[in-house]
């Protein structure tokens, strides 16, 4: 090849390139503008109860709909294609969730009525506009008279559950937030403002807390709150949930899900009782379970157990050419002790860039302590750390970093549990657990996960309570009461978890596994599928797998994959 000729190969390699990488960038782009304007919007609009956010948001996603729309889909690569549908996807979620709080919000918004006069001041503060401190001190005062009455005259309003009673509450104190973040911008800056507003800005801010408390408990007593468990969360119901498959692209009902759900259970169940039998413990698998829980390690040596067996599931994994680790990825996991505040909420170890350690403190129960150390026994945790660090959630949060960033827009539970509870079933299938210790080790927690689908599910379709959830785990899994309560209460009383984030460990696991055995059969090496999953960042497995396999799609593409052998 002479000079000139080699100059022209390179340039259009050169050219060739810059087209691919211009190509992916035109999504790229849009997919970083549509987060960029979410982020905007939420930051300017500070009242994520009124009209005004939930019609500029409403505008937000009809405008995206429409830039989607005007997109060449057939002129799209499969890369551009996947990202276009996960866009897609996203805005069509995230609407049709709005849509749901707007209705509800627009039920209950007469509980601030006495806010139309105060609004614009709220409203003017965004560009710094100097109020008539006088006229405004009038106007809060008026306010805090209309609010003094409605305290009074609440009784004879009840809503009628406690669901609409919480969101009316929740509409009185993102208004009193609102206004306190326009009172501070002038407060002690503007001599004038100061002198006029204090006293009738604090009147009525302490008037709205009031409100709110009281319209959190207005609700009729034929509606229940509180099974007894103290565990309150809000069940979003069959046909939400329906939808939330869908968006997650999962061709299965809640019920079937659920059928899926008792059948991998019930593996468990059996292979516990193998465990039990080999242990000497019979077909009394609660007994052998016992024995487990009983060889935790003394206090201050669960940063040595948990170290010991990092080092022993990647030397297992790196042996058998599974996976490529970093060697920056091996460098810097860390490792921090949980806070006794977060073990009630938590009571097991998790992870991510760091490894956090869930173990007793001093200040602890003795019951407490000793429920801590059982539940976190070395032969339970051997299923659990390379889970939370290589190469579970560590090492995605690292690749993740380094691949396809503007992907994080589309995170999702059925990528990220999935993996990491994927990782747990493939070093099941090649025997890393070896003593009949370690096996109901890691089977509590596959039997757990299998629990959570069931019990998630059964809770959103109102066939299940709190208490009957707790109960579950404690009687049929295994747990200790104080475990299972705290378990119970992450899925459905805090905000860390969706509605459907507990299901999304095994069935996410199940995907990875059947897409797994998809590409093996097609050639794929185990390594070469790891690497190229970790190479992709976040998204639904059906739209993975449509990309490792150059599937067939098209703009308006819906959830068919039938992943499971069960419901074909």
């Amino acid at each position: 090849m002479n000079i000139k000729t080699l100059k022209t190969y390179n340039f259009l390699i050169i050219f060739f390139l810059t087209m691919v990488v211009s190509a992916q960038s035109s999504l790229i782009d849009l997919v970083n503008m549509f987060s960029a304007d979410k982020r905007a919007l939420n930051t300017f609009y500070n009242n994520k109860e009124s009209e005004e956010y939930y019609q500029r948001f409403t505008i937000l996603y009809n405008d995206w709909d429409k830039k989607i729309e005007s997109i060449d889909f057939e002129k799209l690569t499969q890369q551009e294609k996947v990202d276009y549908l996960l866009l897609k996807n996203l805005i069509t979620k995230e609407s049709y969730f709005l849509n749901i709080d707007y209705k509800a919000f627009k039920e209950l918004a007469y509980v601030t009525d006495f806010t139309k006069n105060v609004y614009p001041f709220i409203i003017e503060r965004r560009r710094g506009k100097k109020p008539n401190a006088q006229a405004l001190a009038a106007t809060l005062h008026t306010a805090s008279k209309t609010v003094e009455k409605e305290i009074k005259d609440i009784s004879e309003k009840p809503f009628k559950n406690w669901l609409m009673a919480e969101k009316a509450s929740k509409v009185v104190s993102s208004f009193n937030n609102a206004l306190k973040e326009a009172y501070s911008f002038y407060y002690s800056y503007d001599p004038d403002f100061t002198w006029w507003v204090e006293k009738p800005y604090e009147n009525l801010s302490s008037k709205l807390k009031e409100y709110a408390e009281l319209l959190k408990d207005n609700y009729s007593k034929t509606s229940v709150k509180d099974d007894g468990s103290g565990i309150i969360g809000k069940p979003i119901g069959r046909d939400a949930l329906i939808e939330s498959l869908n968006f997650e692209f999962i061709p299965y009902t809640p019920e079937q899900m659920i059928k899926i759900a008792e059948k991998q259970f019930d593996w468990c169940k059996e292979e516990m009782i193998k465990a039990s039998i080999e242990l000497g413990y019979g077909t009394d698998w609660k007994a052998a379970l016992e024995h487990v829980k009983n060889t935790y390690v003394p206090a201050g040596e669960q940063p040595k157990a948990i170290t010991d067996l990092y080092n022993q599931s990647v030397e297992f994994i790196e042996e058998r050419d599974l996976i490529t680790f970093p060697e920056m990825a091996k460098e810097t996991w860390g490792m921090i002790m949980m806070t006794p505040e977060r073990q009630k909420v938590n009571p097991f170890f998790t992870g991510g860039w760091e490894i956090s350690i869930s173990y007793p403190t001093q200040d602890m129960s003795e019951d407490d302590k000793l429920m801590s150390m059982r539940g976190n026994n070395p032969n339970f945790s051997r299923a659990t750390v390379q889970h939370e660090l290589l190469p579970g959630h560590n090492l995605q949060f690292f690749m993740n970093a380094r691949n396809k960033s503007y992907r994080s827009a589309f995170s999702t539970p059925f990528w990220m549990e999935g993996w990491a509870l994927y990782w747990e079933i493939n070093l099941w299938n090649k025997e890393f657990p070896k003593t009949p210790e370690q096996k109901l080790g890691m089977l509590f927690w596959r039997i757990h996960r299998c629990a959570r689908i069931i019990f998630s599910l059964k809770y959103h379709l109102g066939e299940m309570t709190p208490q009957q959830c707790i109960d579950m785990l404690v009687n049929e899994v295994g747990h200790e009461y104080a475990n299972a309560e705290a378990e119970v209460r992450r899925s459905f009383a805090t905000s860390y978890t969706p509605p459907l984030y507990q299901m999304a460990y095994m069935t996410g696991g199940l995907q990875f596994y059947a897409l797994r055995n998809e590409m093996l059969e097609k050639g794929w090496t185990e390594k070469q599928f790891h690497d190229r999953v970790l190479q992709e960042n976040m998204m639904p497995i059906e739209l993975l797998r449509s990309l490792l396999q150059d599937l067939p799609l098209n703009k308006n593409y819906k959830t068919k994959w039938k992943f499971s052998t069960d419901f074909k």
